[in-house]
């Protein structure tokens, strides 16, 4: 099978594509040509695929991008199997008279995100979240589609495969320590950066925080003065097979995410990292996340935006080592559970054959 995977929104490296779904379909024996913005983020070509690339689609800039990958499906699509698209924008790049079956990647609830794009004007959000939904009905009936997560399904009115987010997870790991707090994922205020900041002020130099992620425009200037001064150290974007390997070892992995309706449903896929690498997870409590922890007994919960809580949390983690290696025991025994991509993989690759099938 040979498969087209496009991207204008995500960075090439992004884990759940580069990382996963990639290596899933190359292990299985299939071809990709994956078409990204590799130039727009100075992204390293993924080994043994062809690949094409786009513009990236930022903020308003999006149309050179969609007619620039529009071009792309035109040409490439006929000598593929099938078209997996990552990003719901490029549904308006895929002209009706393709005929090879189209895959659309349901990575989030966009309708519901629009809440959190700074650079749509807020009397034109509810437009946009009416659009997008507008948008995801007629794609129902146009292309196949895969969900990243169960609550999803609500979104449509057909059933669709569900391929979860989740990660590969080493068969043993170390101990969690006691000196250093890690973040795996994109650095935004939504996601609690400004939180991050203020907690890594006040462990001072008895705990390190690490931030491993790209950092968003709103926050940048707050976590870039964090940095310079020592009070957190900032890696930036880190390929994600190298940055699950700098959690080994954490006294607990932080998921400070806010209250937003894009995150109420959704599994934040730090926290399955983290227990996969036997890190104690300290989670806000949206619904997701409370289930993920307290059914695997793997953290601890705090309250929104409540750094007391935070740094309580994490002092009391560093006190007692036993309950510490119990959490992160348990997070991973339950990862190895339920969680494997290596179960997931195939899948997903069986989602994409039925597709072009």
């Amino acid at each position: 099978m040979r498969v087209l995977v496009m991207t204008v929104v995500h960075h090439p490296g992004d884990a759940r594509i580069a990382h996963r779904q990639i290596p899933a379909l190359l292990a299985a024996g299939h071809s990709v040509t994956f078409a990204a913005p590799f130039v727009a983020y100075a992204a390293t070509r993924t080994p043994g695929v062809r690949t094409i690339d786009l513009p990236r689609a930022v903020g308003r800039s999006r149309l050179g991008a969609l007619q620039v990958a529009r071009d792309v499906v035109r040409h490439e699509a006929p000598s593929h199997d099938v078209v997996l698209l990552h990003d719901p924008e490029l549904l308006l790049a895929v002209p009706r008279a393709t005929r090879t079956p189209v895959v659309w990647d349901v990575h989030e609830d966009t309708a519901a995100a629009v809440s959190m794009k700074s650079w749509l004007p807020g009397p034109l959000r509810p437009v946009a979240a009416s659009g997008i939904r507008r948008l995801e009905h007629s794609a129902e009936k146009r292309v196949g589609l895969l969900l990243a997560e169960d609550g999803y399904a609500v979104r449509f009115t057909g059933e669709h495969a569900v391929v979860p987010n989740t990660t590969v997870v080493p068969e043993t790991v170390a101990a969690p320590g006691s000196d250093r707090l890690v973040y795996l994922g994109a650095v935004t205020r939504a996601r609690g950066a400004l939180e991050m900041v203020e907690v890594a002020r006040r462990l001072g130099d008895d705990v390190r925080v690490e931030l491993i992620g790209a950092v968003s425009s709103d926050v940048a200037g707050e976590v870039g003065r964090a940095r310079d001064s020592g009070v957190l150290v900032a890696h930036g974007f880190v390929p994600n097979d190298e940055a699950v390997r700098m959690l080994d070892g954490a006294l607990a992995g932080l998921s400070l995410l806010h209250d937003e309706p894009n995150y109420r449903h959704s599994r934040p896929t730090k926290i399955i990292e983290y227990m996969a690498h036997g890190v104690p997870v300290i989670t806000t409590p949206l619904p997701v996340a409370v289930e993920i922890v307290d059914t695997a007994r793997s953290g601890v919960v705090v309250p929104f935006g409540d750094i007391d809580a935070i740094v309580t949390a994490v002092q009391a983690l560093r006190a007692d080592t036993g309950r510490r290696e119990a959490l992160g025991a348990a997070g991973h025994v339950a990862a190895l559970a339920r969680y494997d991509w290596r179960t997931q993989g195939p899948a997903f690759v069986a989602a994409l054959e039925a597709a072009a099938r």
